[in-house]
């Protein structure tokens, strides 16, 4: 069994800045939840992030510390950063997109992963668990671009 869970939001700022904000994985750890570091350990071809650069997260989930790269799928700012789990624990794929909205942007997180033996027997629990993180990281990337955070 696997998760495939999806959280979003309406952000009242316009989707350019979301996402300059969300997709810096410099600023990860302020607004993702169980994130403690994230670094950029692998640049794209062409330098810098982008598509193809890997980014390796340290997290805690359930109370255990989680190392993970996730590698970037697909980088289309202001619309799309897919990445997809390289190394860690779980295959894991993440995908955050962000779209105008009348209201200023619909920011959405989808989080799809699976595996085997303790994963695959928690996976109603942990797809809870990461639909609660989700809307909770949606809930603070709001708060710090609006300055209540």
């Amino acid at each position: 069994m696997s998760i495939d869970v999806t959280a979003e939001r309406v952000i009242p700022v316009p989707p350019e800045r979301v996402a300059a904000y969300a997709m810096d994985w410099r600023h990860d750890a302020e607004w993702t939840q169980g994130i403690r570091t994230a670094e950029l350990t692998g640049e794209a071809p062409g330098g810098g992030f982008g598509t193809g650069a890997e980014v390796t997260r340290t997290a805690y989930f359930l109370g255990r510390r989680i190392d993970y790269v996730l590698r970037v799928a697909a980088y289309e700012p202001p619309r799309l950063l897919d990445m997809v789990s390289v190394a860690g624990p779980l295959p894991m794929h993440v995908t955050y997109t962000f779209d105008t909205h009348p209201d200023g942007t619909r920011a959405r997180i989808r989080v799809r992963g699976g595996g085997g033996g303790l994963y695959r027997l928690a996976a109603p629990l942990l797809a809870r668990r990461v639909r609660a993180d989700l809307g909770r990281d949606l809930r603070d990337l709001e708060a710090r671009l609006v300055g209540h955070g």
